[in-house]
């Protein structure tokens, strides 16, 4: 067994664990770290088959732009799981009937005569002046034009219902008006307002000269104020 194929297998069995590890946890932010890991697992994958753009497109956006997004969308979420696990035996025998169905295309899809290696030989090795890129986009833009334009739409209607998702409601929120603020006036800025002066009630222990000293003195500085 060649390091190559050593390499496929190890990766390989990574990228179904983990990609098991998606739909059985019960966390949902552990579901995304499981489907970082299967996008990591895919992108090594790729790079045997000499597509190294698609293995850095998949990390630097899925893996660095999408993921953090899905995080952000799955905490603001605020799921109420015991809700949803109600009624939950209701649905089993629809869940079975799907997962034979899913097992049966599966079957379909991985015997020899479909995705053997007599029908699917091993790719080619190229030089280094092969540019998987080109071969890509005319691969897209002509062959896969209608499916490339399909998984856009899908990709759109799943942005605007995870906005929709985390949407409360019309929030009423104060902000500043820098055109009421210019037309303000000083009288509008400024309130002044003239407070008459308290006398202070002499101790017990001061004499009656001494507070009415005091008294002078507070009416004298009440005078002068106004």
């Amino acid at each position: 067994m060649t390091a190559e194929q050593i390499v496929f297998y190890v990766f390989a069995t990574l990228t179904i664990v983990s990609a098991l590890g998606v739909v059985t946890v019960r966390n949902s932010v552990q579901a995304v770290l499981c489907l970082v890991l299967t996008f990591f697992s895919a992108a090594v994958l790729w790079m045997l088959l000499e597509a190294e753009f698609l293995a850095v497109a998949l990390v630097l956006v899925y893996v660095g732009a999408v993921m953090v997004l899905f995080l952000f969308v799955v905490m603001m979420l605020d799921v109420d799981f015991a809700s949803l696990n109600q009624g939950f035996t209701r649905y089993v025998p629809l869940g079975i009937l799907v997962a034979i169905g899913l097992l049966i295309g599966l079957y379909w899809v991985l015997r020899g005569e479909v995705f053997g290696l007599e029908a699917m030989p091993e790719p080619a090795k190229h030089g280094v002046e092969h540019s998987n890129v080109e071969v890509l986009g005319r691969l897209l833009y002509t062959d896969y034009f209608y499916a490339f334009e399909i998984a856009g739409v899908i990709l759109l209607v799943a942005i605007v219902a995870a906005i929709s998702l985390t949407f409360r409601g019309r929030r009423e929120r104060r902000g500043q008006s820098v055109p009421s603020q210019h037309r303000a006036s000083k009288d509008e800025r400024l309130h002044i307002v003239k407070m008459d002066a308290e006398v202070p009630e002499p101790d017990e222990g001061e004499s009656e000269e001494t507070g009415k000293r005091k008294s002078k003195r507070n009416k004298k500085a009440k005078g002068e104020s106004s």
